[in-house]
C-alpha cells in the first residue's frame, strides 16, 4: 500500500478526538495551530477551549484588549504568539472583513503564520495539497527513509520539504497531513517507539539499521545565556504592591512584573542606591527581606533566569512615577504575568 494511504488508514483507526478536528472553520484551525506551536496537545487543549469560549469568532478576538489576550494566554509561554494572534485577528476582522485567506501563499502573509501553519490551514480548511512539516513529520520521514541530514540545517529543511511534497496525498491532503502529524505524536514517538506494532515497520530504514534512537539528527542548540533577576516586591500596608509593564522587544513584552533590577553583582545592602528603589521609597522607613535564600531558576529555551524576590515592607508610598503602577493585592491576579511571577504571586500573596 502507498505510504500516504497507510498513514491515513492508521489515522482513521487511531486518531485522538480533538475539537478542532470536528470543524473546517479556519478561525478554529488557525487558533489551534498557533496554540499548539511549541506546546503539547494536553497543555494546549484547555487554552484552546478557553479562547473559543471567550472569543467565539475572529471579530470577538479582534475587539479584545491585548492585555485580555495575554492574560488568557498566561502560562503557555512564547508570548509573541499571543501578540501576533491578536494583531492578525484585528487585520482579518477589519481589513479582510472576517474572511481568512484561502491559499497557502496568501496565508503566509498573516503575522505569526509560517510555512507549517499556512500548510495546515490551507490543507485542512481549503483542501489545498501542501504538506506540513513539523517536528513529528521530521521524525517520521527521517526514520522511515534513514535520513541523517540535520533537521534544523538549511540543507535539511529543503531536503525534508522536498520529500514531503513528493509524498503528499493530493486526493486527501487534510487527512494525510493530520495523519502524519498524529503518527509522529502517538506511534513514532521521540523515545522508545513501539516499532513492533507499526504499520510502516516493513519499510523503515531506521528500524532495519537499528538507528531509531539516532534519528532524526539535530544540530546542537545555541549556548544558553544566564541572566540574574532581582525583583523588588513592595508590600504597602499589607494591601498594595507595585507592578510595571515590560516594554521593548525582549522576553515577556506586554506582560507585567514587579520593579526589576537585572545584575549579576547585586548587593542587597546597596538596594537603596538603585533607581527602581528610589522611585518608590525616598525615606529609610522600610524593611527588606529576601523571600528565599536561594534563587529560583526559571528555564526558557535560550535563557536561564536566576531570580531573587525581595519583600520590601513600607507603611506608605511617596509619589509614584510611571511606569510604576500601584495595585491592590487582590487585583494583582488580574494582570497578565510570566509563569515565573505567577508562581511567586500564588505562593506569597495567597498565604
Amino acid at each position: 500500500m502507498k505510504f500516504s494511504k497507510k498513514l491515513i488508514t492508521w489515522y482513521l483507526q487511531n486518531k485522538r478526538e480533538m475539537p478542532w478536528r470536528k470543524t473546517q472553520n479556519p478561525y478554529h484551525i488557525w487558533l489551534s495551530e498557533i496554540i499548539l506551536q511549541q506546546t503539547r496537545v494536553a497543555q494546549g487543549l484547555p487554552y484552546y477551549m478557553s479562547f473559543i469560549s471567550a472569543f467565539p469568532t475572529v471579530f470577538d478576538l479582534a475587539k479584545a484588549k491585548e492585555e485580555e489576550v495575554l492574560k488568557l494566554w498566561q502560562g503557555l509561554g512564547y508570548y509573541s504568539r499571543a501578540r501576533n494572534l491578536h494583531t492578525t485577528a484585528i487585520y482579518i476582522a477589519n481589513d479582510l472583513k472576517g474572511v481568512f485567506p484561502n491559499t497557502y501563499k496568501d496565508l503566509l502573509h498573516l503575522k505569526g503564520v509560517g510555512d507549517y501553519t499556512a500548510s495546515a490551514i490551507a490543507s485542512i480548511c481549503f483542501k489545498e495539497a501542501v504538506p506540513v512539516v513539523d517536528g513529528n513529520v521530521y521524525r517520521v520521514l527521517s526514520r522511515f527513509f534513514g535520513i541523517d541530514t540535520p533537521i534544523n540545517s538549511t540543507k535539511g529543511v529543503k531536503q525534508f520539504k522536498a520529500l514531503a511534497v513528493e509524498l503528499m496525498d493530493y486526493d486527501e491532503p487534510a487527512e494525510y497531513n493530520q495523519a502524519i502529524m498524529e503518527f509522529g505524536a502517538l506511534q513514532c514517538k521521540p523515545k522508545s517507539p513501539n516499532c513492533n506494532d507499526c504499520v510502516l515497520n516493513d519499510g523503515c530504514e531506521a528500524l532495519s539499521q537499528r538507528k531509531i534512537e539516532l534519528l532524526p539528527v539535530k544540530l546542537k542548540k545555541i549556548t544558553v545565556k544566564k541572566r540574574y533577576f532581582h525583583y523588588l516586591v513592595f508590600y504597602v500596608g499589607d494591601a498594595q504592591t507595585i507592578i510595571r509593564q515590560r516594554k521593548g522587544n525582549g522576553i515577556w513584552k506586554g506582560l507585567y512584573e514587579f520593579p526589576l533590577i537585572e545584575s549579576s553583582k547585586f548587593d542587597i545592602n546597596e538596594i537603596s542606591s538603585y533607581n527602581e528603589f528610589k522611585e518608590v521609597v525616598s525615606n529609610k522607613d522600610y524593611e527588606i527581606v529576601p523571600y528565599k535564600d536561594e534563587p529560583v531558576i526559571h528555564k526558557l529555551s535560550h535563557q536561564h533566569l536566576y531570580t531573587m524576590f525581595y519583600i520590601i515592607r513600607v507603611k506608605a508610598l511617596d509619589k509614584i512615577k510611571e511606569p510604576n503602577k500601584v495595585v491592590c493585592i487582590d487585583d494583582v491576579y488580574k494582570y497578565p504575568v510570566p509563569t515565573l511571577l505567577s508562581n511567586f504571586i500564588d505562593s506569597f500573596f495567597k498565604k
